[in-house]
């Protein structure tokens, strides 16, 4: 947004210039001259005050995809209630008053975890929530009346990269080495029947958060670089419903994998 802002300021500035200042003597018919005497054609004016108006509508979809882009990092970020449980987190598990069934168990790398009476329940790809209404349904079905469990999030996988959307096991997966977008997909078992091939990678760095937009068919092609996922990614595959969702934000991304800032 800030580069955006600056745009802004910088078209509004050369527009200002060059409407207000008159045509000198001996030009030609159309021309006008800037206060840094510089020849401008009326056909540049109209050019710039096109972009003008394009760049200043553009400020607030910045600030719509910014929103959309929270929703969809959500099930990434550590400490929001969207947050899908991966791999190797560790999870706080209550039953009030019953202390035998209150645990701390670290999430298998299959994406279980084993609790008393239980058993092995997956975990991954589940929110604290919904973790919590699974286990009060089946302790509830067997072995207490009415409990009332309690799942937090002790340790965040502090190497992970999450995929959501049109992918056919979407979830949060742990980084291995170095993997690029294509491995990801594939550990996510690919893309599903309503996947429109476009991938939008989402990353923050240094607090800052950027999006690039990648052509699936593009990278197995060898047209595009099959670019490397850094740890905290958020991998959203799209679809007909997912490009509703963020087709403001699609304006705002090149098309050939830069990343933008939201």
């Amino acid at each position: 947004m800030p580069a955006a802002v600056v745009v802004f300021a910088l078209l509004l500035t050369g527009c200002g210039a060059s409407l207000t200042d008159t045509p000198q003597s001996g030009l030609a018919p159309g021309l006008a001259a800037t206060s840094t005497g510089a020849v401008t054609s009326a056909t540049d004016i109209a050019s710039a005050n096109s972009s003008f108006n394009q760049v200043a509508a553009s400020v607030p979809e910045v600030a719509h995809a910014s929103k959309v882009a929270d929703k969809l990092t959500a099930v990434a970020t550590p400490g929001s209630t969207a947050y899908k449980i991966g791999p190797l987190d560790v999870l706080d598990v209550s039953v009030f008053k019953v202390s035998d069934l209150s645990k701390t168990v670290q999430v298998a790398d299959s994406g279980t975890i084993n609790l008393p009476l239980v058993g092995e329940i997956q975990a991954t790809g589940k929110t604290a929530q919904d973790l919590e209404r699974d286990l009060t349904k089946q302790l509830g079905a067997k072995y207490l009346q009415s409990p009332q469990v309690t799942v937090f999030v002790k340790e965040y996988n502090s190497q992970r990269v999450t995929l959501e959307g049109a992918v056919k096991k979407p979830g949060v997966y742990p980084i291995k080495g170095r993997n690029s977008l294509l491995q990801f997909l594939a550990t996510a078992e690919g893309l599903d029947a309503n996947s429109d091939s476009n991938v939008l990678v989402f990353r923050t760095t240094n607090g800052k958060r950027t999006a690039a937009k990648f052509d699936v068919g593009e990278i197995r092609s060898g047209n595009v670089q099959d670019p490397v996922i850094q740890s905290g990614d958020v991998i959203v595959a799209g679809s007909s419903a997912v490009k509703e969702t963020v087709n403001g934000l699609l304006k705002l991304i090149p098309a050939v994998g830069m990343f933008a800032a939201l």
